[in-house]
């Protein structure tokens, strides 16, 4: 007699989200290479900080850590998180974690928290784009934010002095 011992398969696809919760609670951010691919352009991708950002208080560390934990999603008009943003949605779904109500709209939060001068920006402040406001992303440190930049493109870090039409940044928290 011959036994044969079964035991419970798993699928591919299983497998993989485990490996990604496995990543996510390590706390790596995985990129879709197809995300990466779509992004086209001719601008050069922008490297994440090589330090980890430290942020001045616990609820701008909170808003940093949830936008950049949002790298790679898709850019969506009216998006609010959490699968896809535009750039109010994911200022708005960050600074929520963090327990800050914010509207969805660049230009209702321009006119929210205090001002601050670019020479002294810090990781949490918000940087606005355009006049009038039409774009906002998070400033992270060293020059970069991170920001949901246009329809075809994710969620990414950027350098604010490479970005066109810098208006003003505010300090929410």
């Amino acid at each position: 007699m011959t036994t044969m011992h079964t035991s419970p398969r798993r699928s591919p696809r299983a497998g993989r989200r485990a490996l990604i919760a496995l990543f996510a609670s390590a706390g790596v951010v995985l990129t879709p290479v197809a995300a990466q691919a779509s992004a086209g352009g001719s601008a050069p991708p922008v490297a994440a900080p090589v330090a980890p950002v430290v942020a001045p208080n616990v609820a701008a560390q909170v808003a940093v850590d949830t936008a950049l934990a949002q790298q790679g999603k898709p850019y969506v008009w009216a998006g609010a998180g959490p699968n896809s943003y535009d750039c109010s949605g994911l200022t708005q779904y960050a600074f929520a974690a963090a327990g800050v109500s914010l509207p969805h709209s660049s230009r209702m939060q321009s006119t929210m928290g205090t001002p601050v001068a670019r020479a002294d920006l810090q990781p949490g402040d918000l940087v606005f784009f355009y006049d009038p406001v039409g774009h906002v992303g998070i400033y992270i440190g060293n020059g970069q934010m991170v920001h949901a930049p246009t329809s075809g493109d994710v969620v990414k870090i950027a350098n604010v002095d490479q970005m066109w039409g810098y208006h003003s940044a505010r300090r929410l928290v």
